[in-house]
């Protein structure tokens, strides 16, 4: 099968899992949910197809592995994620399991020669759509489940505990999802880029250095819910006029300091059109290159709320709710990578910063980790319109299949 013909069927993949949605107008797969399970059991079926052993492990991850030139060897892990985000795109973490699959399929026949197995793993939870904690699959996977995460509610008021027994896992096997660092080479990651710096490039593919640092908050400012019509101007202490300044002023912050900050949630109480707010809960998500330069944004952002919910007379709280530290992927697979670009066609291989934490950098607490990014189209990601090009995608299932016999060499 050429790289071409494996590209159409890796989008058809893509589409395929798109009939695993919570909602009939638009996609969404979150974690423990029905539409989890039958993503897991259609890219079950696929792996078989290849002659993989499957399982699915004790944190709801979907693994597909194959024996390299004797059984029991270490294994060199292909993968990414297949939630999304609410109302996402087809490809952001479907896309890296899709080209998994295409690399392992055509290597088949000379799987036997490899110095170690192949796996393919398609994680439960990436984006922390349910529950609002992203990368509860890879981190069990590493070895870092926390405790605390059994209480987290998702907005129907289910714990991730509840949630783990009625999908019909053991909560109390948590631990066996852990892989063990001398069991695994590596954790190879194509997933597609969410911004432009590719496009901007003119390159369809590049290695990433680094995972961005980032930070997860949620931020409550509490005033005094009154009568919309019976309370002046003057005596208000209205928190979610608060929170929009609050908001506008993070933003502002963010521009200025070259990280990001995105408040995608917002909810107030009580919630009556003819009721000034009361309070105001809102979620800020916080990226930046490094972790020293997103403490020294967060410091910025937590004195502007101080301030502003003291000049409005309110008062401000805040919990950190996730924090993904940046993190430096594995040299020598960057290398291999670079090398099997050349070895595609590439004359000079892009290495960038990733924006975002990726699935990786919770493997690499465990394992050497690299990715390859995919060009996106426009830069769209976490959108309905997300797209990448088909010549892309061969090139990427090229360039995988080539870093493979880079690692084994």
């Amino acid at each position: 099968m050429t790289a071409e013909i494996a590209a159409t069927v890796a989008l058809a993949r893509c589409e395929y899992l798109n009939r695993f949605s919570a909602h009939p107008s638009r996609l969404e797969r979150a974690y423990l949910t029905p539409q989890h399970r039958g993503a897991n059991e259609l890219v079950e079926g696929w792996l078989r197809e290849l002659g993989m052993q499957t399982w699915t492990d004790s944190a709801g991850n979907q693994w597909g592995r194959i024996e390299g030139a004797e059984p029991g060897l270490p294994a060199l892990v292909l993968g990414s994620h297949l939630d999304t985000v609410p109302d996402g795109g087809s490809y952001d973490g479907m896309l890296g399991v899709a080209v998994a699959l295409a690399v392992v399929e055509g290597l088949r026949d000379r799987i036997h020669e490899l110095p170690f197995a192949l796996e393919i793993v398609g994680f439960s939870d990436h984006e922390g759509t349910r529950f609002a904690t992203p990368m509860l699959g890879s981190s069990a996977v590493a070895g870092l489940w926390d405790d605390d995460w059994w209480d987290l509610r998702d907005q129907q008021g289910a714990t991730v505990l509840e949630a783990f027994r009625q999908w019909g896992l053991d909560p109390r096997r948590i631990g066996e999802a852990a892989r063990q660092p001398q069991d695994l080479v590596g954790f190879l990651e194509a997933h597609v880029e969410s911004g432009t710096v590719l496009e901007a490039a003119g390159k369809s593919l590049g290695v990433v250095t680094s995972t961005a640092s980032v930070r997860r908050y949620v931020v409550n400012l509490v005033g005094e819910a009154r009568h919309g019509g019976g309370t002046a101007h003057r005596d208000r202490k209205d928190a979610l006029v608060g929170a929009s300044l609050a908001i506008a002023e993070i933003d502002r912050l963010a521009t200025n300091s070259e990280g990001t900050a995105t408040v995608g949630q917002i909810n107030v109480l009580p919630g009556g059109v003819n009721v000034i707010v009361g309070r105001a809960d809102f979620s800020v998500e916080v990226r930046h290159r490094s972790d020293k330069q997103l403490e020294e944004l967060w410091a910025q952002i937590s004195a502007a709320v101080t301030s502003i919910a003291a000049e409005r007379g309110l008062r401000a709280a805040w919990g950190q709710v996730h924090d993904a530290p940046a993190v430096d992927l594995s040299g020598w697979l960057q290398d291999c990578l670079s090398e099997a670009l050349v070895t595609t066609g590439e004359d000079e291989p892009l290495r960038l910063a990733a924006t975002s934490a990726h699935d990786a950098s919770a493997l690499a607490a465990i394992t050497d980790v690299a990715m390859l990014l995919i060009r996106s189209v426009d830069g769209i990601g976490h959108h309905p319109a997300e797209d990448v090009r088909a010549g892309d995608v061969a090139s990427a299932i090229a360039t995988m299949t080539e870093v493979v016999w880079a690692v084994a060499r």
